[in-house]
């Protein structure tokens, strides 16, 4: 069954842009409707939101944060109110113990003999009273959607049965429609193109990029493309003068402005965390290199197109780059294995498939 036959419900605390183009796929595969529950974001976080969905109905939380880092809590108030507003059949949470209002939400839903599936990253190792209020909150859930195979059998360590447990690749990007790019067996005028796009933030680890571009032999050293803004920028442009002044820094481009850089690269690299062109950069033919950051990129990356890095430190990543930029033949092989993996394997069709799927299993029970 490629839809799902019920009304749909969907909480999420906030809604990320990059997050749009998988909304509105899923509710493509929902005739009955999906409705969206999710609120703002601190602004301190300086998150890309939209409220906008041509093919879902979304609903305004009153989203009212307390205390930071772990011991950060969320409470959306009106949340078993917009329940009885949007009356789902089906609902999906956010699989996270801190959201204080979801236990509610999902009682409210039980009661009505609805079933809940749980969303999210996975459960790591906790310790004490917060292993015992996540273990009770994964035993309220009909099922979970794990964002990796590593997710996944954390969930079961934390009890869920397996059979309850479905994977749904994380992705940002749609199976790509044009052909794979076709790229010369060397570089171009003899010089490697290393690609970067994304917001010029600490924890992407740029300024270690540059210094390891800069430690790599003089044969080796590449053109460095950052393409991106934000507030490392300044910092990082005066380390790049000093260091390594083959580095060029675009400022934030989007949409079709990124292809020509796409097309000029031959590796891209992201040493930190987050990272949304990541995909983009494979749908595109490229090898990547990339941080090991939450998990998911490990169904990503894999040693047939690319490199995950555990420690993002200078010699690390520059013998990575040593390795990838000694063979342009082989980075040409990873990159027809990057198109691949995006094409049929990690991508929003696929995602939205397993969603489906995984609704369909806790209706029939």
């Amino acid at each position: 069954m490629n839809e799902i036959p019920v009304r749909l419900g969907l909480q999420q605390r906030v809604l990320p842009e990059y997050r749009a183009p998988f909304f509105e796929l899923l509710a493509q595969s929902c005739p009955q409707g999906l409705g969206v529950f999710a609120g703002e974001a601190r602004p301190q976080e300086a998150i890309s939101s939209f409220t906008t969905l041509q093919h879902a109905v979304y609903f305004p939380a009153s989203n009212r944060h307390f205390f930071k880092g772990s011991a950060y809590v969320l409470l959306q108030p009106t949340f078993v109110d917009w329940l009885a507003i949007w009356e789902p059949e089906a609902l999906i949470v956010e699989a996270n113990p801190r959201y204080l209002s979801t236990p509610a939400a999902i009682r409210w839903m039980h009661q009505h003999r609805h079933p809940v599936i749980g969303w999210g990253l996975g459960a790591p190792q906790a310790s004490g009273i917060e292993t015992s209020l996540r273990t009770r909150f994964l035993a309220s859930l009909d099922a979970v959607i794990a964002y990796s195979q590593t997710g996944a059998e954390q969930y079961v360590a934390a009890g869920v049965p397996a059979e309850r447990v479905f994977v749904a690749p994380n992705a940002v990007t749609a199976r790509p429609t044009q052909a794979p790019l076709n790229r010369s067996i060397s570089f171009p005028e003899g010089r490697p193109t290393l690609l970067f796009i994304g917001r010029l933030q600490a924890r992407k680890r740029l300024d270690v990029l540059i210094r390891a571009c800069a430690a790599l032999p003089e044969n080796l050293h590449p053109q460095l493309i950052i393409v991106g803004d934000g507030p490392e920028r300044e910092p990082l442009e005066t380390l790049a003068g000093q260091i390594f002044p083959a580095t060029t820094f675009t400022g934030a481009r989007h949409g079709l402005e990124l292809e020509p850089y796409f097309a000029a690269a031959d590796l891209f690299v992201l040493p930190g965390t987050g990272g949304l062109a990541i995909q983009q950069a494979m749908a595109h033919t490229l090898p990547v290199l990339v941080g090991e950051a939450d998990g998911t990129q490990a169904e990503l990356v894999r040693p047939e197109n690319g490199w995950l890095l555990t420690d993002a430190n200078v010699p690390t990543l520059t013998e990575a780059l040593q390795q990838a930029l000694s063979s342009p033949a082989k980075l040409r092989q990873m990159g027809l294995a990057s198109y691949r993996i995006v094409s049929e394997e990690v991508n929003l069709e696929k995602m939205v498939e397993v969603f489906v799927k995984a609704v369909n299993s806790v209706l029939v029970r």
